[in-house]
Parts: structure tokens; C-alpha cells; sequence
């Protein structure tokens, strides 16, 4: 068979370096640890990049899906650093990118009639790998926060709201997803579940009502929690309250820095 020319190893004479090519978006299975349960089967939406050289004109990009397909069955927390070395080595590159987005699924207890349900939270692993790997942990958390103001000026009731509170970590050791989803919970004025009877729907009005919260104060609140944790080595904390009686959305953000990232 004749030669086929390798364009993408062809020289480029721009002499411009690119921080990040590869390929977006691609659905494929991965496993999680799960505390109930060990593991949990889930399929996420992943992202990979390698740095481009200024010399190189342009990457392969068929060589990510194969280096995932190495995985098959198999990409996890646990081995995202192999698979990035793996990229690294197969794309001739200096510094590789991993992003996994993926909906992990907690059964939760209602608090009184005790029914079960499962509850989706949205995830998410970015590894980094340069002269060091660097991983991120993140978790989106929906809540429910009731406005200290309202139940102050009001004489009947007080509006809430759904909040979306998202942290993400990162970490020494070991820190499991539903860790992060208790510490946040327990900051809001209540948590939110898949199903309530009447009388769940009855506990969870009033334990919003006793616990108001801004927030600033909900953000304030997994602060504590997180700069608690001794395995916790920086984090970033974004909450977003979907206002249900304003045409705007209540916002608060903080990070708490501590350890240099590898690269990017």
C-alpha cells in the first residue's frame, strides 16, 4: 500500500503555539466509586485536549479515541492520571487535558415517611497533567434557601426559592461525591428529594421556614464546612438562587486557594 502523507506532522511556518486541541463531547461509559454501593455505572460526556507545539501542524485527533478505548469499560477517578500520561505519550505533547461531566444518582430517604428515591446530582473530573497532575472534583447540589428578609417583613409566610449550589475541590486522600452532597445540604435551609408525601412536603416547608438563608450565608456556611475537612486543599464555591418572586437570580461565589495548579 502506498504511503499516505501525515499532514498534521507537517510544518507550520506561523511559529504559533496552541494551548489546547483535541476532541469534545464525546458520550462513553465510566465507572465511579460509590459509597453505598462501591461503584456506579454512568455515562458521561468527555472532553480531551493535548497542547498543539508551534512546529506541528495540526494533532491527530483520532488517537484520543483511542487512547479512551484503552479504557473501555474502565475509565475511572482512579486512573484518570494513567490516561493522561497516555495522551501525553501517544500526541507528543507537553501537557494533557481530561474533562468527564456526568450525573451520579444518591438514594435518599424522605424524612418522615421515610419513601426512597433517587436523586440526580450533576459531576465532574477535570485532570490536568503537566510537570504534575492536577485533578478537580465538582459537584452541582439543588437546594432549597428561604429568604431571611421575606419572613422577617412578612406577616404570613415567606418566599423560597430552588438554589443550585456547585463546589468543586481539590483534595489529598479520598473524598466521596456524597460527602460533598451531605456538607452542602446541610448548609441550605432545606435539602431538595425526588419524592414527599404530604406529611415529608409538611416537614421540609417548616424546616425551611425555621432555617432562612441568603446566599451569602449558604456560601458562607460550606466554607466552614470545607476549610473543616482536613483532606481539602483548595475549593471554589458558587451558589445561585433562582428567585421565585424577582426577574433575576441571586448570586455568591468564593474560593479558597492554598495549593498551585500543575499547568494550564
Amino acid at each position: 500500500m502506498k504511503k499516505m502523507p501525515d499532514m498534521q506532522k507537517s510544518a507550520d511556518p506561523r511559529r504559533i503555539a496552541i494551548d489546547k486541541v483535541g476532541v469534545k463531547d464525546i458520550r462513553y461509559p465510566i465507572v465511579v466509586l460509590d459509597r453505598a454501593r462501591k461503584k456506579q455505572h454512568t455515562v458521561a460526556r468527555v472532553n480531551m485536549y493535548v497542547d498543539l507545539p508551534h512546529h506541528f501542524k495540526g494533532t491527530h485527533m483520532s488517537r484520543f479515541i483511542e487512547v479512551l478505548n484503552l479504557y473501555h469499560g474502565a475509565v475511572s477517578i482512579e486512573n484518570i492520571e494513567e490516561i493522561l500520561t497516555a495522551m501525553k505519550e501517544r500526541l507528543e505533547a507537553s501537557c494533557a487535558y481530561l474533562e468527564l461531566e456526568f450525573p451520579y444518582f444518591i438514594e435518599k430517604q424522605a424524612p418522615v415517611s421515610k419513601a426512597r428515591g433517587l436523586m440526580e446530582y450533576q459531576c465532574r473530573m477535570t485532570g490536568i497533567l503537566g510537570d504534575e497532575f492536577d485533578f478537580v472534583l465538582e459537584v452541582s447540589v439543588p437546594v432549597t434557601s428561604l429568604c431571611p428578609c421575606s419572613r422577617e417583613i412578612s406577616d404570613r409566610g415567606a418566599h423560597n426559592q430552588r438554589s443550585l449550589v456547585n463546589v468543586q475541590v481539590r483534595y489529598t486522600g479520598h473524598i466521596w461525591l456524597e460527602e460533598l452532597v451531605d456538607q452542602v445540604e446541610a448548609c441550605a435551609s432545606a435539602p431538595v428529594y425526588s419524592l414527599l408525601k404530604r406529611e415529608d412536603e409538611k416537614a421540609v416547608t417548616e424546616q425551611a421556614y425555621d432555617n432562612p438563608m441568603f446566599v451569602e450565608d449558604m456560601v458562607r456556611a460550606v466554607t466552614e464546612r470545607l476549610t473543616a475537612m482536613p483532606d481539602v486543599t483548595w475549593f471554589k464555591i458558587e451558589c445561585e438562587n433562582f428567585e421565585s418572586i424577582h426577574n433575576h437570580s441571586a448570586y455568591a461565589q468564593l474560593e479558597y486557594y492554598k495549593r498551585p495548579k500543575a499547568c494550564g
